[in-house]
């Protein structure tokens, strides 16, 4: 799918800002916020360094980029929590998950927030197979996995489960900022969902990683996968939800 040439941001969506969890980032994350701010100038942006060794946070100070450098490699959840506790304190009225490798191109941004307002939901994913089938190999199978098991276990149909790419809308971001166990994964996506929470889904293109370092081993990638089967097959039914305002 070819995104369009301007994509101004939904005016009813509000003060959006774009959380991006960086991790080693250094080579990229220049870039990917110079480009957010040329596609998308009406949306702020924080940058969330996780505990970096490398150069990101530097390259973030000379730039004057908008910082929160963790002293600590808290992981994914962790960083994205730290923004959205920024961003709800600051009261912004949506939260856009933006990853610091480039793979997101902020040019769908517009139509996440069009579906966030218009579908008046709480949470927009930005798909990579609502117009096209999964590939072959163990990420396409894990996500075969993935959304078959919020398939069965919660009756919503969600192709793209994995996808970094997200849109919160303020009752969200609340209950990411302080609840725990929030993590920005599939368990927590089919949790929502059964609890009342509407997610839907607007068809995106995603790019290769350039350069930087994944939060995901492979190593790692099989420990996630059986972590989130488990939590939505069992863990997920034990927990209950709290909102926040």
């Amino acid at each position: 799918m070819a995104p369009s040439e301007s994509a101004p941001l939904t005016p009813s969506a509000g003060r959006v800002i774009a959380v991006i969890p960086a991790f080693n980032e250094a080579e990229s994350i220049e870039g990917v916020v110079d480009e957010l701010v040329g596609v998308c100038p009406g949306i702020d942006y924080l940058v969330v360094n996780d505990g970096s060794v490398d150069e990101t946070a530097a390259v973030c100070r000379r730039r004057g980029f908008r910082l929160l450098d963790l002293p600590v490699n808290l992981g994914l959840a962790g960083a994205v929590q730290a923004g959205m506790k920024y961003a709800h304190l600051a009261g912004y009225d949506a939260v856009l998950q933006l990853d610091g490798d480039g793979q997101h191109d902020p040019r769908f941004i517009s139509p996440l927030a069009e579906a966030l307002t218009s579908q008046d939901a709480d949470i927009v994913i930005g798909s990579r197979f609502l117009d096209q089938k999964k590939g072959r190999g163990m990420r396409m199978a894990g996500s075969r996995l993935l959304s078959g098991l919020i398939r069965v276990t919660c009756g919503a149909r969600i192709t793209d489960p994995t996808s970094g790419m997200r849109l919160f809308s303020r009752n969200l971001v609340g209950e990411f900022a302080w609840n725990i166990n929030y993590g920005p994964e599939p368990d927590t996506i089919a949790y929502l969902i059964r609890n009342g929470a509407s997610v839907v889904e607007t068809p995106v293109s995603m790019r290769d990683r350039e350069a930087g370092q994944s939060y995901l081993t492979a190593f790692h990638s099989m420990v996630y996968m059986l972590n989130m089967c488990m939590s939505i097959i069992f863990v997920q039914w034990f927990r209950k939800r709290r909102e926040s305002s």
